[in-house]
């Protein structure tokens, strides 16, 4: 039988030697030690592979000082997923989670409470691992997702837009083999969206009775929270968002997501509604008193828009105030014009003949129809925040400046929703957005803490 020779340079030979077979003759290997052989012999040549590669790249910086997002490294093969591990620990990642199959993933989310990005392959597989991302993203344990292999720019698309739809953050798609410096990139495009922030689990809150929401309506623990709207070029105040919160004696503050679908499951959405309109109204002549003009945008959920006497109601709250109809907004999100009866077609061009403005909130998630937009009198397009939570990908700026050009084209504003950080202002700047709203301009406050923040503006 030949002899089997290595065929490697003599100063890397130091580094592999270890893989050599401990004979030369093929007839001294059993045939069974073949295969653990060509392993062993492949991973150390992975690992020669990433100690060497930093004399080739530029030093990555020195990351170790600081937390890293917890990573699920998703593949069914050993090989790679040992890789990834070993790439993922060279850049500083120490809180690694491993799985082979799906089954096994949700076993590791459940027990870690989630975690901060799944690193996992979907070229060529069965369905199970985008179901999989799909029902950790809704159950909140899982922020974004990096994928490995090699995909149609069309099927690259649609993944993109399925993560937004499911509110995950798609980091990119990197090839086969997976290299250093684009993973690299991508953690620290996820440090810089998320910052020290760690992924934790929605806990389950239990419904509120009808009962517990009358009595706190009677109780007056409703409130009105107003969310700052600012031009982003020269960082000025230009309104508010009115956001309802339950003040509750035992609960603490509950957001709408806590209680608005039993609100409206017992019709109690109007009583609401009146509340938080006069709490605006009231906080609109205060400010106006002090020489400032405040523009307040109030959310009306489906149900209002078939009311017999919505705009009624509303032209009788501004006479009691006496403020114009011009210095409200409202709000009706986009899933809920796809069924609008006469009715609610005729309320909604009613508030447009008081002077009130109409925008349609969360825009890009639904089905609106150019027709719809150009039959509906609507004057101002709020897009949907998961758009911008992902705005260094080009499906997302594509969707940013269509709606831009879009707005433009029918004579409508454009507001961006949830503006997070410095970098997502600038960026919606340079591509000509003019008005937003998010975190990073100013959280969602009381009405007090709304007047020291407008005193602290203008000192």
């Amino acid at each position: 039988m030949p002899r089997i020779h290595w065929a490697i340079a003599p100063r890397a030979w130091s580094r592999v030697k270890s893989v050599r077979p401990y004979h030369t003759d093929c007839a001294a290997v059993e045939l069974w030690e073949i295969p653990y052989r060509i392993e062993g012999c492949f991973l150390r040549l992975a690992s020669f592979f990433l100690t060497s590669i930093q004399r080739y790249l530029k030093p990555v910086e020195r990351l170790t000082k600081m937390k890293y997002p917890r990573v699920l490294v998703l593949d069914d093969y050993a090989f790679t997923r040992r890789i990834h591990v070993m790439m993922l620990r060279r850049l500083g990642v120490t809180d690694i989670l491993q799985a082979t199959d799906v089954r096994q993933a949700l076993r590791e989310l459940e027990a870690s409470g989630g975690v901060d990005i799944v690193l996992c392959d979907l070229a060529g597989r069965d369905l199970d691992h985008l179901e999989f991302l799909q029902q950790a993203a809704r159950a909140g344990m899982v922020r974004a997702v990096a994928l490995c292999g090699t995909l149609q720019p069309t099927v690259s698309r649609a993944l993109e837009r399925t993560a937004l739809l499911v509110g995950l953050e798609l980091l990119g798609v990197m090839s086969q083999p997976m290299q250093m410096r684009p993973l690299h990139r991508m953690i620290q495009q996820y440090r810089q969206r998320w910052g020290e922030s760690k992924v934790e689990p929605e806990k389950s809150k239990q419904a509120p009775s009808a009962y517990d929401i009358r009595r706190g309506l009677v109780q007056g623990e409703f409130q009105a929270w107003y969310q700052p709207k600012l031009a982003l070029r020269e960082d000025t105040f230009t309104g508010v968002e009115a956001l309802v919160r339950w003040v509750h004696p035992t609960r603490g503050l509950l957001l709408p997501r806590d209680f608005l679908a039993e609100m409206s499951a017992h019709n109690l959405i109007d009583e609401m509604f009146e509340q938080v309109l006069e709490q605006g109204l009231t906080f609109l002549s205060d400010v106006r008193r002090q020489n400032t003009n405040v523009e307040i945008a109030f959310n009306l959920h489906a149900s209002q828009l078939a009311s017999d006497d919505l705009a009624d109601y509303i032209q009788g709250a501004l006479k009691r105030h006496e403020l114009p109809g011009s210095l409200l907004i409202f709000e009706v999100a986009e899933s809920d014009l796809l069924d609008l009866d006469p009715k609610a077609r005729d309320n909604l061009l009613r508030l447009r003949m008081l002077g009130c403005g109409l925008a349609i909130d969360d825009f890009g998630l639904g089905a609106t129809s150019l027709q719809l937009l150009c039959h509906l009198p609507f004057s101002q397009i709020k897009l949907d925040k998961k758009f911008v939570n992902s705005l260094h990908q080009p499906f997302s700026k594509t969707m940013v400046t269509s709606t831009l050009a879009l707005a433009q084209s029918l004579n409508m504003s454009l507001v961006i929703e949830g503006i997070g950080s410095k970098w997502v202002r600038d960026s919606l700047v340079q591509m000509g957005c003019e008005e937003g709203q998010g975190f990073f301009l100013g959280r969602p406050m009381y009405a007090k803490g709304l007047r020291n923040w407008l005193r602290e503006r203008h000192q």
